[in-house]
């Protein structure tokens, strides 16, 4: 990853009491807040986060962009079924399909997005997706804040302790992260 002051940007200054602040204990928090950087992440760079027979790679944690936004590639495999289906309270998705076909199901709606399709799911809208193709998909997916980056890693330590993790172990980590299981689901996709 490279990072390059953006010297067309004004000075930030000290931020406006309606400003978020970064904690600057957090690992992700700019170096120095009053210089902006850009980040490059090329291909194969970023951190990667198996998750079962997904394979994330988190391109922006929130670090570069003072925590509004994280973003994350996502690769399916074929006939990978979804999270249960679940709503947000406290962040925005966006998922926008690279190439194959991901199903999304919003509450009893189902949409077959094929590559070049965006789906924004604002928070409280119950939400789940799967790859039910015989061929990998590849997600681009936004997180507004970027919190939800950190529940995908804790995810994987769950995942990386060998047991097989639990509905129960799964919905303590979901509720950290202002996460719970939609309360009337609709179909699961097939």
């Amino acid at each position: 990853m490279t990072e390059t002051p953006n010297a067309g940007a004004p000075n930030v200054g000290t931020p406006k009491a309606d400003t978020p602040t970064t904690d600057p204990t957090d690992p992700a928090a700019p170096a120095d807040p009053a210089t902006p950087t850009v980040s490059v992440v090329g291909p194969g760079e970023g951190e990667t986060v198996l998750l079962g027979t997904t394979r994330m790679r988190i391109l922006e944690d929130g670090g570069t962009t003072g925590h509004r936004l994280g973003i994350a590639e996502s690769v399916i495999a074929p006939h990978t079924p979804g999270p249960p289906q679940h709503r947000h309270a406290g962040h925005d998705e966006g998922f926008y399909i690279v190439s194959g076909s991901v199903r999304f199901t919003v509450g009893d709606e189902e949409h077959d997005a094929v590559a070049g399709t965006l789906v924004v799911v604002p928070p409280g809208a119950p939400h789940t997706f799967a790859n039910v193709r015989d061929e990998p998909a590849v997600m681009l997916s936004t997180f507004t804040p970027y919190p939800y980056v950190r529940y995908f890693r804790e995810l994987r330590d769950l995942h990386a302790g060998g047991e097989a993790v639990t509905p129960e172990a799964q919905l303590r980590l979901m509720r950290r992260y202002a996460t719970e299981p939609a309360a009337t689901p609709g179909p699961r996709p097939s």
